[in-house]
């Protein structure tokens, strides 16, 4: 895929050629994705950091351009290849990893929960306005005290006559405070169980978490349920236990894994860029073995990242994707982004860290992107168990 429209990403796809190993409908997808992020987010992307502004009003621009679980086939939903929908999100991630996430907590949580374990009516009822952007959703797993244990749920819901009385509390809910709809897992006389809660039902409390130092251009909440009552026909049917949370979470850890390579990209055409252009000791910084040495790894573990997210995107798309692959592409391409973004901070030299680059700005986000949707410890956990057949998390 040419870059010459865009002078900020330097030769990063040009080099390995991994745009030969794309269909025809995948290049598309991810060129419209490249043009619109450029375009309409890139040039506010340091300003809303600065600002804690998320620029809501794009939602609906992001809908008609079929990002919104475009993943999903039916409903009003593009149902494009999992490798398009990971393209899509590598390049918006690589404006700001809260523009990502945005899809991903809509289209990869929220509509993939009713999608996977909705019943008709419900399918019906919430996935077009949702592709449409006329409905926002969000996705309440996380609790405050358990984190990455959520066997150790204390949110339940109780039956109630023809409905569900649901109390308990969220933490780091995306979208919650703009979104329409919630939802919502808690515990059962059953187990684990998916309810899909209005957020504007009686008792249902979403609140902003101020103090942020990574995803300032986004919004994380939490939230507060109190005697809230749903009807029998919130129940998504189709998830029962664990396996339905996490039916979705590896829905949204597949678009992470090509998402975090966009930032990774991002950091290293401004290493590029800067290298090339700055001069010390009377030629450019780009021309010192040092630094060549230092964007030559920048490259490689791109490269190997992108790859790595295109042969499991390839799995994804035949059926065979595994959990312990899901694993290993999480934690090693968000791994490698970090590194990349350190690196490429480091030969930005004192400029680097001022919002004349986007490189601090992706570091900050790559460790909250490290944290969610499982750390590196749960993912060598899973990985580990994978090859040793033991189970190490407990």
């Amino acid at each position: 895929m040419s870059t010459a429209e865009f002078p900020n990403i330097a030769r990063t796809d040009d080099v390995f050629l991994v745009d030969a190993l794309l269909t025809d409908e995948e290049r598309e997808w991810q060129q419209k994705a490249r043009t619109f992020a450029q375009t309409k987010i890139a040039p506010t992307a340091e300003a809303d950091f600065d600002a804690k502004y998320f620029r809501s009003e794009l939602i609906p621009e992001i809908a008609k351009q079929g990002f919104l679980g475009m993943h999903i086939k039916g409903y009003g939903c593009a149902g494009a290849s999992p490798v398009a929908y990971g393209l899509v999100c590598l390049e918006l991630e690589a404006v700001d990893s809260g523009w990502r996430t945005l899809v991903s907590v809509q289209g990869s949580l929220a509509m993939a929960a009713i999608s996977k374990y909705g019943s008709e009516e419900q399918k019906q009822e919430w996935l077009p306005q949702m592709a449409a952007g006329d409905k926002i959703g969000c996705f309440g797993l996380t609790e405050a005290h358990g984190g990455s244990d959520p066997a150790n749920m204390l949110t339940t819901a109780t039956r109630d006559g023809d409905g569900w009385i649901i109390n308990g509390a969220k933490r780091w809910i995306g979208l919650a405070t703009l979104a329409d709809l919630c939802i919502v897992w808690a515990m059962t006389d059953e187990g684990v169980r998916g309810f899909i809660v209005p957020t504007s039902a009686p008792g249902f409390t979403a609140t902003a978490i101020d103090g942020k130092l990574a995803f300032r251009a986004s919004i994380q909440c939490d939230i507060e349920l109190k005697d809230v009552r749903v009807s029998d026909d919130a129940l998504l049917p189709g998830a029962k236990g664990l396996s339905g949370p996490f039916g979705c979470l590896n829905e949204a850890r597949f678009g992470i894994v090509f998402g975090v390579m966009g930032a990774a990209r991002a950091c290293l055409d401004a290493a590029i860029v800067r290298s090339t252009t700055r001069e010390v000791f009377g030629k450019p910084i780009a021309s010192f073995q040092l630094t060549q040495a230092k964007l030559a790894d920048m490259m490689l573990e791109y490269e190997k990242g992108l790859l790595l997210a295109l042969h499991i995107g390839r799995l994804k798309e035949k059926g065979e994707l595994t959990y312990a692959q899901i694993s290993i592409g999480k934690l090693n391409n968000v791994r490698e982004a970090i590194k990349i973004a350190g690196t490429a901070r480091s030969i930005l030299g004192g400029d680097g860290i001022t919002n004349e680059f986007p490189v601090m700005r992706h570091m900050a986000n790559l460790e909250a992107v490290r944290t969610y949707e499982g750390t590196d410890e749960v993912h060598a956990l899973v990985v580990g168990r994978d090859m040793t057949g033991l189970n190490a998390f407990v």
